[in-house]
């Protein structure tokens, strides 16, 4: 085989720098109630990316045989590149992060199985007339990066997922109920996936009618994830600061949301599915804050977006195979508060909860504003949950919403194993009639 970096480093590039994963996956699906499909899926590839004159080439290919054409024909495409605005990194330091465990890798099929059918048995004894799927996946993923500043390093992450869930039907109303997680280490504590959707199920026995106009709003922690996460971190994304659409752009040390609310990029907990020892250029992984007790504290940079800046890079570049780095998060942590779960329905005369949303991203999201149906809410009475929301439809902006804080729960959970939230309680956020 070419070695790839030795023909790139002899080619008269300014920089070169050789990217290589490699991943080994085994899902397995089961629909209406029992096995459906399984399958193992083996991908593999190489980015060359080099600078040349000053300008940034990339080409990339998932057939090893392809390789040795690669350095041509990133040499004839960077002429038409962006200008490079940075140089690549030397060798590093690199924190030790626990992200691989070999009982994910010796993982057995017929136990994979058995997780899945047994989560799916276990909700229909209560539920017979549930009609469930379930997901059970394990991976084994290898990345490695070499250029010619010196820098060589890899390494090899697991992955294990369980995800069930279903759907009820009676008549027209159709209830959708799910509940998953995934890490890098093998778990075999799934009791509280079961006991999760029958508290949903159990919420959404009743329907009831959603109230309208800015009324408290409970986002559970899949709630803060899917309705509050991606307007609030956009935000702090170097290129939308770099182009200048972010409200951010001159926040920095500004208080910008509530006191509670601290949110961190952290690369480096232990077993977080998007954990690793540094990011896709090279630069060792840490914990920052992007906001630190309500105030506007650090932008996510990759090396091109923090040259461009006059900054340096973060540690947040992520890329696919085909595509330049660009910078963006890679575990979400937010800090729980002080107000236990129970205590956040206090006091509420007329609210709601939202669990999760259908057509999230919806607005100006850049700026901040979200506007999405309730695809599984609650109606709050006088402190209690009385049933199901249906055809309701909420919209506002995160940094108004987040700024009328009422509580945060002094718990933190894992939303699917990338992002770690407390539930919150805010004003700010309006609710109306779908339609």
């Amino acid at each position: 085989m070419v070695d790839l970096f030795q023909q790139a480093a002899d080619s008269g590039f300014d920089q070169a720098e050789v990217y290589r994963v490699s991943s080994e996956s085994q899902p397995i699906g089961f629909e209406s109630n029992r096995l459906k499909e399984a399958s193992r899926r083996d991908t593999s590839g190489a980015a060359l990316r080099v600078i040349k004159d000053g300008r940034i080439g990339l080409s990339a290919t998932t057939d090893p045989a392809s390789e040795a054409g690669l350095v041509e024909r990133v040499g004839e495409i960077a002429p038409f590149g962006a200008a490079a605005a940075f140089e690549m990194p030397g060798p590093a330091d690199y924190p030790a992060v626990d992200i691989f465990d070999p009982a994910v890798e010796a993982l057995e099929f017929d136990t994979m199985v058995q997780t899945g059918q047994s989560l799916i048995d276990a909700i229909r004894k209560d539920w017979p007339e549930l009609n469930c799927s379930a997901s059970v996946s394990r991976g084994l993923h290898t990345t490695s990066l070499r250029n010619t500043a010196g820098l060589e390093a890899d390494f090899r992450q697991t992955s294990y997922s369980v995800g069930f869930g279903g759907e009820l039907v009676r008549g027209e109303d159709m209830l959708f109920v799910w509940e998953g997680y995934a890490s890098s280490r093998l778990f075999t504590d799934t009791g509280w996936m079961v006991e999760s959707v029958l508290r949903q199920l159990e919420w959404a026995r009743n329907t009831a009618e959603a109230p309208s106009g800015q009324v408290p709003v409970i986002f559970t922690p899949r709630g803060v994830s899917a309705a509050l996460l991606g307007p609030l971190v956009s935000g702090f994304n170097g290129k939308s600061v770099m182009t200048g659409s972010s409200p951010m752009g001159e926040r920095l040390g500004e208080k910008v949301v509530d006191e509670r609310i601290s949110v961190f990029d952290d690369a480096t907990i232990a077993g977080a599915i998007g954990s690793r020892p540094y990011d896709d250029e090279g630069i060792p992984s840490r914990r920052f804050p992007l906001i630190d007790r309500g105030v506007a504290s650090n932008f996510l940079y990759d090396l091109q977006t923090a040259g461009r800046m006059k900054a340096a890079s973060t540690g947040a570049a992520g890329r696919g195979l085909t595509s330049l780095p660009g910078p963006g998060t890679s575990v979400v942590d937010i800090a729980p508060g002080d107000t236990p779960y129970d205590d956040l329905f206090l006091g509420i005369k007329e609210g709601i909860v939202v669990e999760r949303l259908l057509g999230a991203g919806q607005g100006n999201q850049m700026g901040g504003d979200f506007k999405a149906n309730v695809l599984l809410g609650y109606k709050i009475e006088n402190g209690k949950i009385v049933g199901r929301i249906k055809d309701t439809m909420i919209s506002g902006n995160v940094y108004d919403a987040l700024s009328k804080l009422e509580a945060v729960s002094d718990t933190a959970e894992w939303v699917y194993g990338t992002v770690r939230a407390p539930a919150i309680r805010c004003l700010g956020v309006e609710v109306a009639a779908a339609g």
